[in-house]
Parts: structure tokens; sequence; C-alpha cells
């Protein structure tokens, strides 16, 4: 991590918190700090210090204004604290933090500690390495990142990877790894926990001697020596026997193993990173994850949002896999572009990168892709008017706003009422379709293969962001391998 001049910007929340907030501006500016007004000075992608010695209703408004863009913003409010209820919704609106601006306390010192932990972080999600990698600028997309990379090099514990499958969670782990900051780092040891079979009392992970089982023609060292000083990233945890939860507690609590078939002790050290599609709350309540396993795993939790949570990503990644399977970047015929938006991605970015696939097969030469590059099985159906005006003509445009003026009132973000009416689309067409998905499929304007991804996501992959929301509110390579979690 370089040693980038700290720069953040000051907004007052009103007139009477002008003097705060020159006193702030003041403060910083002795300790090193490069401060300007809101308006102007600073750039984009610096640090906002939200100044409101009172915060009142209206405070978490300003601050999602102010975050947005994935913009950090830091509010700074008088001595006294606003209310406990206040507060978490000011978190919940974007703010990164909030302090109290008590003098003595040396408040200055504490708001350049922070700036610099951000700067550290930013500057590396920010780096080539990682924007080539780990594609896409949307603010859902950065905060995971910011948090894996905080993870990675500010703490020594395991880390926990949740979301829906095809969210990009073996990068995100390969990235963590490349970030430890260990001296003397070992490899990144990759194990798929679906393919560990208990009746060989997990040879995968342990290893094996000589005719401990039949087959086993000759020893054998297993993941968790692999994974000795470096990293061990369990992929699909959540699928992992009873049995062999109860043994890989022990390794991860002592350090200590037995090959099968050995009756010798052996030590290992790793760092642990896992992942799961699972709503390990549930697994949990029905008894087939171990609760004392799961708080050695949940030490630090980052949940990666799914592609229908970051849809200005969609283009960026897009065009990014079309180009490492053509070699060149090209432009997209608009109504192409516009097909991309606006398509379901049941199987997130995993889904999306085998879509520009099979475009780049269809492509050729250097032009534009045009919709003809767009497999039949994927065009939406002819002639469907834009969503737009067929709802506006089917409702009245007054009714859908006050549809979605109430949801705005009653708290719901964009991606909710957007998750809402695409849910209640599938379930209405279905039923008027008799169950028929092709029918269906044919009045949404989708093909029957995505409905059918949906619809098998609904019933099987629900939960991991439930569960790590549920979590939160009880506490205050290749392009294959890459996107392969």
């Amino acid at each position: 991590m370089g040693d980038a001049e700290l720069t953040c910007a000051v907004h007052a929340g009103g007139p009477g918190d002008a003097l705060l907030a020159g006193c702030v501006a003041q403060d910083l500016s002795r300790r090193g700090v490069i401060v300007a007004d809101i308006s102007g000075g600073a750039p984009p992608e610096a640090p906002t210090l939200f100044v409101c010695a009172v915060p009142d209703e209206n405070s978490p408004k300003t601050v999602a204004q102010l975050a947005r863009n994935a913009c950090r913003v830091l509010v700074v409010v008088g001595p006294c604290p606003p209310s406990h209820g206040l507060t978490w919704e000011l978190l919940s609106h974007g703010a990164s933090d909030i302090m109290s601006w008590r003098p003595e306390d040396q408040p200055g010192a504490a708001v350049r500690s922070r700036l610099e932990r951000w700067s550290q972080i930013d500057e590396t999600v920010a780096a080539p390495f990682v924007r080539q990698q780990l594609v896409g600028r949307s603010s859902a997309w950065l905060a995971a990142l910011r948090r894996a990379v905080e993870i990675a090099y500010f703490a020594t514990s395991s880390l926990l990877l949740v979301g829906e499958s095809g969210t990009g969670k073996e990068l995100a782990a390969r990235l963590f790894h490349h970030l430890d900051p260990r001296r003397d780092k070992g490899d990144l040891i990759v194990v798929d926990c679906t393919t560990i079979v208990p009746t060989l009392s997990g040879s995968e992970l342990f290893g094996h001697e000589r005719g401990a089982f039949t087959g086993a023609m000759s020893a054998r060292e297993g993941a968790f020596a692999a994974a000795d000083r470096g990293t061990l990233f369990l992929d699909e945890v959540g699928e992992l026997p009873l049995v062999m939860q109860a043994e890989l507690l022990r390794v991860v609590q002592e350090g200590t193993y037995k090959r099968v078939g050995s009756d010798r002790w052996r030590t290992t050290r790793f760092r642990l990173v896992c992942a799961t599609n699972r709503d390990l709350a549930a697994e949990l309540s029905a008894g087939r994850f171990r609760l004392d396993l799961f708080h050695r795993l949940a030490a630090n939790v980052v949940r990666l949002p799914p592609l229908r949570e970051r849809p200005g990503d969609v283009l960026p990644l897009f065009t990014h896999f079309l180009a490492e399977a053509v070699g060149s970047d090209l432009e997209l015929h608009p109504a192409v572009a516009e097909f991309i938006e606006r398509r379901d991605y049941p199987g997130n970015v995993r889904d999306l990168r085998q879509l520009a696939l099979r475009i780049a097969v269809r492509h050729v030469g250097a032009g534009p892709v045009t919709p003809g590059d767009v497999p039949d099985e994927e065009r939406p159906a002819a002639g469907l008017a834009p969503v737009e005006s067929a709802v506006e003509s089917a409702v009245g445009a007054p009714l859908v706003d006050q549809v979605v003026a109430a949801a705005l009132r009653d708290g719901c973000g964009y991606r909710d009422i957007r998750n809402a009416a695409g849910e209640a689309a599938v379930r209405l067409a279905v039923e008027s379709a008799g169950g028929d998905l092709m029918v269906a499929a044919r009045q949404l304007g989708v093909t029957r293969r995505m409905l059918e991804q949906r619809r098998a996501l609904a019933r099987d992959d629900t939960s991991a962001m439930g569960w790590a929301e549920r979590s939160t509110s009880r506490s205050p390579t290749s392009a294959t391998a890459r996107w392969a979690d």
C-alpha cells in the first residue's frame, strides 16, 4: 500500500453547523489532511465528512445522497450522540461511521486514522490487478470488495463468503489469499466439499497412509498438509457431512490432525476461507450444521451480492468476458446492449459469462456485436412493447406511481421493488399459463431456460442473503477458474 495524500470533503448539514464544520476542517488541516468543500476541490472518490451537530429525521436522506456512487461518508456530530435508532438508520443509509466531536478526546486523530484505513483499502480495490479480475464499480460490489480487502490486510481470523451461486466466491477467495500480508505465505488450496466422501473418512482433507483403505496403494498428503502456512479454501462448506464437521472443528481449533490409517498427530497452520450458498441459519436449526463450527468459520462474513443487485455492472462484465473470448474490445449494437441489460441472470455472473461466450462463438469480424449474434434461444419475444409503456397502458401511470411511492415510504429500495415486481410477474405468468413454462416464457419475453433457472434458484438456492441479513440484525488464473465459484 502506498502513502497517498489524504483528502476529504466537508459538508455542513445546515447553517447552524458551519461553525462545527470549520473546527473539523481546521483540525484535520493541521494534521496534514487536504480538506475541500463539498462543492468542489476534492476528487469524486474522496470520503465526505457530513458535519451535523444534532442529526434529525432528514439526516439519513442527506447521507444517502452523499453516499451515492459508493462514496464513503463519515458522520460527525456534536458532543451528544444521536439516539440509538437514528444511529443505525444513518448507517443503513450509507454512512461508514459516526463520531462525536469532543475536542478533549482528540477526535481529529481518530478521523485521520479512519481516513488512512479507508485510503489504504480503496487504493487496493482500485489497483489494476483487482479491477481486471473483479470487474464492477457498483456500490454493492465495492462494499463487498472493501470488506474482503480489510479482512485480508488487517485480520488474521477466518472468512466466510456467502452468496448465491455464480457471484464470484472463489474469485474473492483468491483475492483474499493474494492480499494476505504474511511473509512466509504458502499456497492457496481449494477443496470442493461436495466431492468429499464420508466413507473414506475425509482422505481429501486429512490424507491417508498406504493400505488405509482399498485402493490406497501409497501414502498421500491431504489438503490440511498442503495448506500449511498458506490458505485453505473450503468451497460449499455447507455440504460437509456432520461427521466431517466434527473432525474439521478440531483442526480449526487446535491445528492438529491424523492421516487416515495413522496414529500420529500432525500439525498445520493456515488461514481458512469458506464459501456457501446455503442458508446456514436454517442448516443450524435443522441440525445439519454444527453451531461450534459455525462460530469458528464466521469470524468475518462477507456477502457477495447477486447480479440483480448490481445492474450497473452488467454491461462492463459482459464486454469484459466478450473481450476475453474474442481477444479484442467490441462495440455492441444498441438493441444488443438493451437486451443484455434487461435480461434476467438466475445464475448471476457465471450465467452472464456463458451468454458472452455463446455470442462470441457466433460473432465474426471486427465490427460491432449485432442482434444476429444473439443465439436463437436467447432472443426476446418479438413485438414486445417497452416495459414502462406496457405497464402504464395496463394499469395506468398514476397507479404505478402510487404503488412505487408506497413502497418507498415503507423503506423499500430499488432492488426490493424491482425484485418484488419480477417475482410477481413470473408467478402470475406461470399461473396464467396453467403451469406451462413455454407459454409463460413467451408472455414474459424470456426463454424457457431462463424461467426454469429462476424458479429452480427460488426453490433451492434461497438464502445466503437472508441469512446474512438476519445475522447482521442480531448484532449492532483463467477466466473460467476465476468465475467458477
